[in-house]
């Protein structure tokens, strides 16, 4: 269960905090401002990790579970790191 203030689901917290980040980026908040966004961003930041993490470990349970595949390690190269980032 979320947390009061805090957006019910992932994508939601996603969007404020993208909306946030552009505000801080324009610049032009005064000072006393600033730090309240910049303090419910990390508040959201918090939310969506921990939201990521608890989805990663409905997967792994998921996977464990069953004769299916087995989860192995995340490794990308630094050859597939450049060239996603091309497209």
């Amino acid at each position: 269960m979320s947390e009061p203030g805090e957006p019910a689901d992932f994508e939601k917290a996603l969007a404020e905090l993208e909306a946030l980040v552009a505000r801080l980026e324009r610049g032009d908040l005064p000072l006393e401002e600033a730090l309240k966004t910049f303090e419910r961003g990390i508040a959201l930041t918090r939310h969506c990790q921990s939201a990521l993490k608890a989805a990663q470990q409905k997967v792994e349970i998921l996977l464990s579970s069953g004769d299916g595949p087995q989860l192995a390690p995340f490794s990308a190269s630094d050859e597939d790191l450049s060239e996603s980032a091309v497209e």
